[in-house]
């Protein structure tokens, strides 16, 4: 249904999540949810099963990509996710079942201007949207990153300078390594990104800050903080359109009890909290979180772990977010997968998914280099080659190719790579909670008096409220039930609306050899109770409804 050894621009994007929509009218409606910063649509991709009822009256589960403008392998494994579904719905029970019952809303690529930049004949990478920020105004000096010799990437440049930090590998030339803190008498290198100089004084080479320097995942309202406190958050909460309309679009789609985005790389799939340590967390969330971890685990072979444990880019540092917003605010469970680990495909073991970055040995680098010049036919690493630079005059350009070595898999492992995901999301999905029709009632109590006793129960493993902290945030209502009478019937004893509980999953049930008390036996159930007066034969609507949990209806008649 879509490539998955390249990349697509929005007009091919937008072309064939239509063709995909048209193909599947029963099953999938495609609508912009905002435009960005460009003007673009952003796309959002509804599907489940019209026949069995609105999206809005299911449990939703929500998909998100590419919000950082070069992770594009994040669009790829939304589209693999989209085909999947709608091409084996009838032919795999689980995603028969999930169509059926639930919804999924997939946004391909959230950032469509970032991204169209990063494709370009002559690419651009910036972190997010093309926005100017903080400030409108060209920089005065300093150097810019791009492709300065017209080969469609951006490498790195060398530089020989006698004070320089780099030197050449002893074995493996092409490999540029540190040079040892006591080390002098070498030949040395300045390394920078590819790209021009403006002002050159021939003394300073600064790299330029970006004139795109927002970071569109850290725009969203948790914890949000000013560009003193985190790097690219906007002029304020949901300042971008972008985010603006992701946060819309959630708050708006109250049965989202759920949410998965993808961005690339380090191949980890990361959780809440960003903040605070997880025994701060309510523990039936952590237990839930690390439920659908250890699911995650086996089916993709990433690690599930913790952003504040494991994954801060400095240790007196935390990072904020759409999954902290998702789970935090709204009390969904959320997680973020980083896409791609070419480390972990060179071999390379133990490594700490951060810190390496810091600091790692140098047999990492040749583990890389060689696996890199097996997989990636002269594409990953790139040998130095001589260029003329306009300000620099003799430099080298080369190194990785870090596009498609490390921001995203290489266009022949892709498929492969993206393909790990779908089936986690499908489990997560039928996590949810399900308000099902249990059983209806009808007892004549003589004189035209009649009772009705609605029924329903809560099918799905997560409570309706799905989370401790919905409860504690107080976000949904419980199950609403509601009788509609016919002329001629009129309501004795009960409220036409009628707020119950929130009914329990099946996640806080214990084992067999647990000492707990058993508690409530059927905490999954609600019952709604209305006494009426009307003729034999009066037909009376019944319905059940969560905002989370889906809707129920039901009829009964005076008989």
């Amino acid at each position: 249904m879509f490539p998955y050894d390249r990349f697509v621009k929005f007009e091919e994007l937008t072309s064939l999540l239509r063709a995909a929509v048209d193909a599947h009218p029963a099953l999938a409606k495609m609508a912009p949810i905002g435009s960005s910063f460009e003007g673009r649509p952003i796309w959002a991709i509804t599907i489940t099963n019209s026949a069995t009822g609105e999206a809005s009256a299911k449990p939703a589960f929500y998909v998100d990509a590419n919000i950082h403008a070069t992770e594009l392998s994040g669009s790829v494994a939304a589209l693999k996710l989209i085909d999947e579904l709608l091409s084996n719905y009838g032919k795999r029970d689980d995603i028969t079942r999930l169509l059926d019952t639930r919804c999924i809303y997939v946004i391909p690529r959230v950032n469509p201007d970032g991204a169209e930049w990063a494709m370009a004949d002559k690419p651009r990478y910036i972190r997010s949207s093309t926005r100017p920020y903080p400030y409108n105004e060209d920089h005065i000096e300093g150097l810019d990153a791009e492709d300065i010799d017209g080969d469609g990437r951006i490498l790195m440049m060398r530089i020989k300078d006698a004070n320089g930090p780099w030197k050449k590998h002893a074995a493996e030339p092409r490999l540029m390594v540190r040079r040892d803190p006591i080390e002098s008498g070498g030949d040395y290198y300045r390394i920078v990104p590819e790209g021009r100089v403006k002002n050159y004084d021939k003394f300073n080479l600064p790299v330029a800050r970006a004139k795109q320097g927002l970071d569109l995942n850290r725009n969203f309202p948790e914890l949000w903080r000013n560009e003193s406190e985190q790097v690219g958050a906007g002029d304020f909460p949901t300042s971008e359109p972008e985010v603006r309309a992701c946060v819309e679009f959630i708050n708006q789609h109250r049965n989202i009890c759920g949410g998965l985005f993808f961005h690339t790389w380090s191949g980890v799939l990361l959780r809440p909290y960003g903040t605070k340590a997880d025994d701060e967390m309510p523990a039936e969330d952590l237990w839930v979180f690390q439920t659908q971890g250890k699911k995650g685990e086996e089916l993709t072979g990433y690690p599930a772990i913790s952003v504040f444990h494991e994954f801060k880019y400095h240790p007196k540092e935390v990072i904020t977010g759409t999954q902290d917003w998702l789970y935090t605010e709204l009390g969904s469970y959320a997680w973020v997968v980083e896409i791609w680990c070419p480390m972990r495909e060179a071999g390379i073991t133990g490594y700490k998914y951060i810190d390496w970055f810091r600091d790692h040995p140098v047999e990492d680098d040749l583990k890389l280099l060689k696996w890199t010049d097996e997989t990636h036919k002269g594409k990953g690493y790139v040998d130095w080659y001589a260029y003329d630079h306009p300000e620099l005059g003799a430099v080298e350009l080369g190194g990785w190719d870090r596009f498609h070595t490390f921001s995203n898999p290489p266009p022949h492992l892709m498929e492969k790579e993206i393909s790990k995901f779908h089936d986690w999301i499908i489990f997560q999905a039928l996590m949810s909670p399900k308000l099902e029709h249990h059983s209806t009632e009808v007892t004549s109590l003589g004189n035209a008096l009649w009772r009705i006793d609605f029924g329903v129960h809560n099918t799905g493993y997560l409570p309706t409220d799905v989370s401790k902290i919905t409860r504690k945030n107080k976000i949904c209502r419980g199950v609403i039930g509601e009788i509609a009478l016919p002329e001629g019937v009129t309501l004795v004893e009960g409220k036409q609306r009628i707020e119950g509980l929130q009914l329990e999953g099946r996640n806080n049930v214990g084992t067999l050899a647990s000492f707990f008390p058993a508690g409530n036996a059927t905490q999954d159930r609600q019952r709604f109770t209305w006494i009426v007066r009307g003729a034999a034969g009066a037909e009376i609507v019944l319905v059940a409804r969560h905002d989370r949990a889906g809707v129920v209806m039901s009829v009964a008649i005076l008989v």
